[in-house]
């Protein structure tokens, strides 16, 4: 992580001479020779990162550079501190100033006299870049040019860990790929198999490899190992070698010292007419794809080509080119997981009853990855079956057990190549994981708003940060390093989570690195200096002396009030993150105003109710997040803080179906905060009306708002503004009462980008410009109450795929025609008073998956047509008349109990006083003669048919 730490150095030292240098300019040549000596080692850093576990020598370097890059970082800090005061006016600040004006003569001088010193330590330490220099150039150059000592050449021998009688659930794998493999078209496939490490692609690709179907039906097969990076020309060399021994020709001479291109020229001759299988096994970037597959000739005799690649970028790229295939592996099921697992522990034997509960909390921590289940099954397998200390032992101590068990050596290795071979920004970015607590899902929104904080996105030309930073995320996820834990209706990530061994291996070298440290446990060891503390338990103790001076990131999950105000109270100047989740903090502490590198401040589930005005003086913030606080006003000055990006407020208050209410009151001036890029929820009900909404024109970098309690006068000037809002994302709109009329007739050009609307609140029509959102995905509109059918006009937007209608339309019939909503998944109906019937016509909605209908009291039967619906997974039934649900019941005798008979899963709910009782009719298990009743939901909210409605 030197590489990261000093490169981030670089831009700031960069950012210092351009804007603060003129403060102490006697420096300026200290601070460009410090920074032109840290440039000239950077290329090395990379290579440093990779020795650093095995080298003490590279450690030891690496780890005094590390500190020389946090210790200048907090020099310029510190200073930049003491010039970031308001002094205010009048004598009190002339005297402030003053007064100021010789402590910054002192700081000035104390930080020249900190900079010459960091420079010539730093000079020091390039005298040790040169002694080292041979070590960075074998690790760079040497055999298959990976960064560490021989990870190419023992990257194959440690993939098959398996004896053949340990394979569990790798029959109907193989037998899939091998008949890929025979069988299509006579052109070249290539076929990807890929997963995070651990899976097995390797196990299953060698399987199929000496199969003896595929040994009869390829003339060749040649077998490649990939590393982190490879020497193509090697990778070339042993390509070649392999062909010549199976078609028995002499090796040419000369051929071993060939260069690229002819190396590739002879290849592809002797592959000409014959039909090849070529495995690239760990291949881990498109680039090393690029320069092998030339090499492979399109000779039309049904050769094919297997990828095993972490890379879901790589395996979908290389698939295409080819008009191939993508198998994507999968961890094992529990059944399976255990089948392995108990073969490894107890040597195919059941596992002992008084072990079982210790054995299953182990192998759920595996999460069904076969290299963890093997390793720790064999850990395990050198236990004394009647000794249950040693198995708890085990039990509590994995997370450690993974550094220094030498039995999990190899489990370490092949999950830390992932994270070894990722560019030194995504490095950052990934081990900041290890700051949530375990078994925590990360919200994606959330995480990169932190990581914008923490200064990770590099600047792109054209992209705001928030899209380089989705860039990140979705590298990380396509590199198999995190995974999905939840997705919006729409298809975009929601949540994303981490495999817990990978978690264990990213949170040691978190704290090795001196990246942050998380305490959980009541016998944390408290470190010296800290940069990032993530406090996820109530520590009783904490040392007095405790320095958090050079803390720059503070999160505390599950803090008790006495241990929280203590910290709170800790001087904490150089803060970049404060991020209290859920804490009970009722006040807005008074200190936190007096942080001015504050950029990220979130109170979000707290109990805090009021704001206090001098958090004006925080000019570096950029997210304030104050979500379901008590706060519903915010400082008149609050568009002092011009660097907001994103201002989320609005109390925890929601009303039935998630339909907010309340959240904070309109603020003359806000037009002012140019940078903001999403705004929810502010109140427009004000005597100021018409100007705060003309000011949400001036907001143009906004792809979220969210208003609520807009009037029909402010229809135009709304209007207005929106078609200025060209970036726009997401708009949610509410009057100020269920009749009010939303009047957005006036908007010629609605923004061209918008993917999600919420509107609710009468309508009269719908916006004439609507059905030209061709962009829009989810649409949920409230108490419309239109006269005429709505589908006219939404049955035609080319990517809708959820809709949600509540009290939207008086008419008696609603008809989905035939080639209407084409993409549609969702569609929840709610509060048609007048509807009596529904027809869906063949080949209207081809993708439904779910289907809520809700209150329409005077609806007694299915949809027409509803056996149209085959993809139909889901049919919610609430609230609604009993004729209509005595016909879902087992044995009815109607139509309508055969027309959804294809849907597996059908829920009938009615409103309690204590809830929802919901009624569970599954037809899988229906035809089998048993019926699931579930029992009440325990709330009071509506059930919807999708996920959560929020912009």
């Amino acid at each position: 992580m030197a590489e990261a730490a000093v490169n981030f150095l670089i831009g700031k030292l960069t950012n210092f001479l351009d804007n603060e240098v003129q403060f102490f300019g006697d420096a300026e040549d200290e601070v460009r020779s410090a920074r032109g000596q840290l440039e000239g080692i950077s290329a090395s850093l990379r290579v440093a990162d990779s020795l650093e576990e095995s080298d003490e020598e590279v450690r030891e370097w690496v780890k005094q550079l590390r500190e020389i890059a946090y210790v200048t970082e907090d020099a310029l800090d510190e200073f930049k501190l003491l010039s970031a005061h308001d002094h205010g006016v009048g004598f009190a600040g002339l005297f402030c100033r003053i007064s100021c004006c010789v402590k910054n003569t002192k700081a000035r001088y104390r930080t020249i006299s900190q900079i010459q010193n960091i420079n010539s330590r730093i000079k020091s330490l390039c005298d040790g870049h040169q002694r080292l220099r041979h070590k960075f150039s074998k690790a760079e150059h040497g055999p298959g040019s990976n960064y560490s000592d021989n990870t190419w050449h023992e990257h194959r021998g440690n993939a098959f860990f398996l004896d053949k009688n340990e394979l569990v659930g790798i029959e109907e794998q193989k037998q899939q790929l091998v008949a890929w493999l025979v069988e299509g078209t006579s052109g070249p496939q290539v076929i990807s198999v890929v997963g995070m490490g651990g899976l097995g692609k390797t196990t299953l690709v060698n399987e199929v490899d000496q199969d003896p179907e595929v040994k009869k039906h390829f003339r060749v097969c040649a077998w490649i190992n990939f590393s982190g990076s490879p020497n193509i020309g090697e990778l070339l060399q042993d390509i070649h070698q392999q062909i010549v021994r199976v078609i028995k020709q002499p090796i040419p001479c000369g051929a071993d010292t060939m260069n690229i291109y002819w190396l590739t020229m002879l290849i592809k001759d002797l592959l000409r007419g014959v039909r090849y299988l070529v495995v690239l096994d760990g291949t881990w970037r498109i680039d090393e794809w690029d320069a092998v597959k030339h090499a492979l000739p399109n000779n039309m005799c049904g050769s094919r080509i297997i990828i095993t690649t972490r890379n879901y970028d790589l395996a979908h790229t290389s698939s295409r080119e080819f008009k191939g295939k993508v198998y994507k592996m999968e961890p094992l099921p529990v059944g399976q997981s255990w089948r392995l697992f108990c073969t490894k522990t107890f040597q195919g034997s059941s596992c002992p009853s008084h072990l079982e509960e210790t054995c299953e909390f182990i192998l759920k921590k595996c999460e069904g990855l076969p290299l963890a289940i093997v390793a720790i099954g064999g850990v395990l397998a050198t236990k004394d079956k009647h000794r249950m200390d040693e198995w708890e032992l085990v039990r509590h101590s994995l997370d450690t057990e993974i550094d220094c068990n030498d039995r999990l050596k190899n489990l370490k290795r092949v999950l830390s190549l992932s994270f070894d071979d990722l560019p030194y920004y995504l490095k950052s970015c990934f081990l900041y994981l290890s700051l949530f607590p375990e078994g925590c899902p990360i919200k994606r929104k959330r995480l990169i708003r932190l990581w914008i904080a923490e200064g990770f996105v590099e600047k792109k030309e054209g992209k705001t940060h928030e899209e380089v930073d989705e860039d990140y995320f979705m590298e990380l996820l396509n590199r198999n390093l995190i995974e999905v834990a939840a997705r919006r209706t729409y298809g975009a990530v929601k949540y994303c989570r981490i495999h817990d061994f990978l978690r264990d291996i990213v949170t040691s070298k978190s704290t090795n690195q001196g990246f942050a440290e998380i305490a959980k446990e009541e016998k944390f060891e408290q470190p010296d200096k800290v940069r990032r503390l993530s406090l996820q338990k109530t520590l009783r103790a904490l040392q007095q002396n405790w320095s958090l001076s050079q803390l720059r990131s503070l999160y505390m999950f599950g803090m008790e009030r006495p241990f929280m105000n203590k910290v709170l109270a800790s001087d904490m100047k150089l803060l970049n993150v404060l991020d209290i989740l859920a804490a009970p903090l009722k006040r807005f502490p008074a200190q936190v105003a007096d942080w001015c590198h504050l950029r990220y401040l979130s109170f979000r589930g707290t109990e805090v109710s009021t704001v206090p005005t001098s958090i004006v003086k925080l000019k570096n913030l950029e997210t304030l997040d104050l979500k379901h606080t008590n706060v519903t006003e915010l400082p008149v000055d609050i568009w002092k803080l011009q660097r907001l990006r994103h201002l989320l407020v609005y109390p925890y208050k929601l009303m039935p179906y998630l339909s907010f209410k309340v959240g904070f009151k309109a603020l003359q001036g806000i037009g002012a905060l140019q940078s903001l890029q999403k705004l929810c929820y502010i109140e427009a009900d004000d005597a100021n009306n018409c100007s705060v909404m003309r000011e949400f024109g001036m907001l143009t970098q906004l792809d979220r708002l969210a208003i609520l309690k807009v009037k029909k006068e402010d229809g135009r000037d709304l209007c207005s503004s929106i078609s200025k809002l060209t970036r726009l994302r997401a708009i949610s709109i509410a009057s100020v009462d269920e009749d009010e009329i939303i009047d957005l007739q006036h908007l010629s050009s609605p923004p061209p980008f918008l993917e999600r609307m919420y509107l609710e609140g009468s309508l009269g029509a719908l916006p004439k410009w609507l059905p030209s959102l061709s962009s829009l995905m989810r649409l949920h509109l409230r108490y419309s109450r239109l006269k005429d059918d709505p589908f006219v006009s939404l049955e035609n937007l080319p990517n809708l795929v959820h809709l949600e209608l509540r009290q939207v339309y008086e008419g008696s019939s609603l008809c989905f025609k035939a080639k209407g909503f084409k993409k549609l998944n969702i569609l929840g109906l709610d509060l048609f008073d007048k509807l009596r019937c529904i027809e869906v016509e063949k080949g209207a909605m081809p993708f439904l998956q779910k289907l809520a209908i809700r209150r329409c009291k005077l609806l007694e039967n299915l949809p027409s047509g509803v056996e149209n619906l085959t993809k139909l997974k889901v049919l919610k039934i609430f609230d609604m008349p009993d004729k209509l649900v005595k016909k879902l019941v087992q044995g009815a005798q109607d139509d309508d109990y055969h027309k959804v008979a294809h849907i597996p899963e059908i829920r009938c709910g009615y409103q309690r006083d204590e809830g929802w009782d919901i009624q569970l009719i599954d037809r899988s298990v229906q035809r089998d003669g048993a019926t699931t009743q579930g029992t009440s939901m325990g709330s009071n909210e509506f059930p919807p048919c999708g996920s959560e409605c929020t912009t």
